[in-house]
């Protein structure tokens, strides 16, 4: 059994929890990989291998990404068409993505004997079709298209040469049911169980009373084209929020589900996305 263990220094706790990872790994006989940018902290371990997560998810049985749910986005995007698993560690504040928070590592030992249920979790392809170029993509937890400082836009959303709808807003969001707990919620869409399929298609501040969420079809491939109010604020995309791609009015984005799936490992029992949903959504309001 092998594991690349990847981490977000930044994030508190994350070096440590990294380092009680490798730890439990080693001591069950597991082959542990760790990017080199770390090799100093972590040489104290023998056998570890130290190669970047781009090169060993191919080598890998499970990815491990320590941190919050960002890190874990950013560590799904490497594994995408390899056969490595992902496993999530929060120690962050939500971690909606994470299968075990900190104090609960010693369930890393149920790994080699199988004890885990696997969520196939569906991403989005999206493409971006400029007047002389084409760039294409896969988000895990949603697409993201809006103007600058808060300008109106105006997009015209279709299904093959069926309009679906006009709509002027801030902005727009796709998100897979993944994503259905990250931008889309606090736009105001619903909460979707993780290993369901389907494409969610909320607005962003829309100028109208009448705006709610939208499900489509997982096998729907959908047209979105979009135009800003003002030649001086041009439109941005980003995908799990990643670096912003400038738009030109008038471009064409085509959404559709991914042939690619992310394997998430789940420790708990059948009901952890709504016992997680629970603990870390339903607070209080102090």
């Amino acid at each position: 059994m092998r594991v690349a263990v990847n981490f977000n220094p930044e994030k508190n706790n994350a070096p440590e929890c990294a380092e009680k990872v490798c730890e439990i790994l080693l001591r069950d006989g597991a082959e542990v990989s760790v990017n080199p940018a770390y090799k100093e902290r972590f040489s104290k371990y023998k056998n570890i291998i130290f190669e970047p997560l781009s090169e060993s998810a191919e080598k890998s049985d499970f990815a491990v990404a320590i941190g919050g749910d960002g890190t874990m986005l950013r560590c799904a995007k490497k594994i995408i068409g390899c056969s490595a698993k992902m496993i999530g560690i929060n120690t962050g504040r939500l971690g909606f993505m994470a299968s075990l928070e900190s104090d609960s590592l010693e369930k890393l030992l149920l790994l080699k004997s199988g004890q885990y249920e696997i969520t196939e979790r569906m991403l989005l392809h999206g493409i971006l079709c400029e007047e002389s170029e084409k760039y294409e993509f896969d988000a895990l937890n949603d697409i993201n298209i809006s103007g600058m400082y808060s300008k109106i836009c105006d997009f015209s959303l279709y299904s093959g040469n069926y309009q679906i709808g006009k709509y002027r807003a801030d902005g727009i969001i796709f998100s897979t049911p993944t994503g259905s707990t990250a931008y889309a919620l606090s736009a105001g869409g619903p909460v979707i169980e993780p290993d369901l399929e389907c494409i969610e298609m909320n607005l962003i501040c829309p100028h109208s009373l009448f705006s709610r969420a939208m499900l489509f079809s997982p096998e729907r491939t959908l047209t979105l084209l979009c135009k800003s109010s003002s030649e001086e604020s041009p439109l941005y995309m980003s995908f799990d929020g990643e670096t912003p791609l400038k738009v030109s009015s008038n471009s064409r984005i085509e959404i559709s589900k991914s042939r690619y799936k992310i394997p998430f490992v789940d420790f708990e029992s059948k009901n952890a996305f709504h016992e997680s949903l629970s603990k870390k959504l339903m607070q209080s309001i102090k």
